[in-house]
């Protein structure tokens, strides 16, 4: 009997963005089916700024995961593969790759990637903050601090 068995891992982590606002970063993982002339998932759906992480180890062949247009390269056929790639924002559209050694045998995989849409929350509480005010306040202190020093130097404080 031969068993057959597709798993994908998604790992999901909330970040605080510069803005303040909340930002899910997402890593999805493509292994190799126990077939071991598949991609599983062999078709993905991101988001920019997610990552996409190939692995696998101990594969009975050797694989890569190569994308049409030299997007991205996991490298030589190996056994043993841990590749990442971040797709940046800006980077949406689809992605077709495949496995060099094997893709006459269809060992090919798509990734879509979606643009990154910022909420109306996000976008007017980016516009309430206060550009530049970190430097303002930092440019204060210096002042302040000089002042007090040749206050203290001078006897005067």
């Amino acid at each position: 009997m031969l068993l057959l068995f597709s798993e994908s891992t998604i790992f999901s982590v909330s970040v605080i963005s510069e803005g303040g606002g909340r930002v899910a970063l997402e890593e999805v993982i493509i292994t190799v089916d126990s077939t071991n002339l598949q991609f599983s998932p062999s078709e993905v759906t991101i988001t920019e700024g997610d990552t996409v992480r190939f692995f696998w180890q101990g594969q009975l062949l050797a694989h890569n995961a190569v994308e049409n247009n030299g997007v991205f390269d996991s490298g030589n056929p190996e056994r043993d593969v841990d590749y990442s790639f971040k797709f940046e924002v800006g980077t949406n559209g689809t992605y077709d790759f495949v496995c060099e050694p094997h893709e006459s045998a269809n060992m090919v995989g798509k990734i879509i990637v979606n643009p990154l849409i910022v909420s109306e929350e996000e976008a007017e509480e980016e516009e309430k903050s206060v550009p530049g005010f970190s430097a303002i306040l930092l440019l204060t202190s210096l002042i302040t601090g000089a002042i007090v020093s040749r206050r203290v130097e001078n006897g005067n404080f």
